[in-house]
Formats: C-alpha cells, structure tokens, sequence
C-alpha cells in the first residue's frame, strides 16, 4: 500500500481517537447516555465541547483530504510531493487535535489551514502531474 493510502487510513482512525475525550467527558458529566449521545454531547462546555468540535470536524477534514489521495492516485499522480502532502497532513491533524483540546485557538486554525492546504493541493496535483513526476 502506498505512503498515501496508510495516510488515509491513518486519518480515518483519527476520527475514532477524536472521540475519545468526547466519551470521557460524557462520562464526567454523570455517565454516558447511550440512548440520547447527541443530546448530552450538545450538553457538554469546555474541554468536552472543544473535543465534540474536534470529532466532527475530523469527518469533515477526512472527506477532502481522502479525495485529494484518491484524484491523485486515479490520475497516477505520484512522487515525494504526493507522499510528503500526505504526510503533512496527518501530522497537521494530530497537532490539530491537540491544539483543539488544550484551548490553543490560533494555532488551531494554522494548522488546520496547513491540512487544508494539503489536501487542495494534493486535488489539484494532476494539473501539474509533469511537474511531479
């Protein structure tokens, strides 16, 4: 499998270690409600809220960047640029995370402006596939 194929799927496990602090704080908040999550994760302030915006924005990060991997690879787009894009962005969404749950709000939006940043050039990289190769 390809360095961008294990980044997707890297990214898409991403998704499920975002939810984690989002259960903990459930739990904290007198137990998790399993029959309605939504409507005690809207409950949630603080860290829990930071970490319920971290979650579901790790879906919608996931979409575009998947999509990038997927018009690169379709159109046999590759090279170290592919690769290192891929990678970047997968560093770029851990810190992400992190920076969403320690409340670090600037830096937040940098580095999820690094990520998107990545998957829009990874999207257009078959324009400049002679470049590339």
């Amino acid at each position: 499998m390809s360095i961008p194929f294990w980044c997707v799927f890297i990214s898409a496990l991403l998704i499920f270690v975002a939810r984690v602090p989002v259960a903990r704080a459930m739990k904290e908040q007198g137990g998790y409600d399993n029959r309605e999550p939504r409507r005690q994760q809207a409950q949630l302030t603080g860290f829990g809220a930071r970490a319920v915006a971290a979650h579901q924005n790790s879906f919608e990060a996931f979409m575009l960047f998947a999509m990038g991997v997927l018009m690169a690879h379709t159109t046999q787009t590759q090279g170290y640029l592919i690769d290192w894009l891929a990678i970047i962005f997968v560093v770029a969404r851990v810190v992400y995370l992190l920076c969403y749950w320690a409340d670090l709000a600037w830096q937040r939006s940098l580095v999820w402006f690094v990520g998107l940043l990545c998957s829009l050039l990874l999207m257009l990289s078959p324009t400049f596939r002679t470049f590339l190769l």
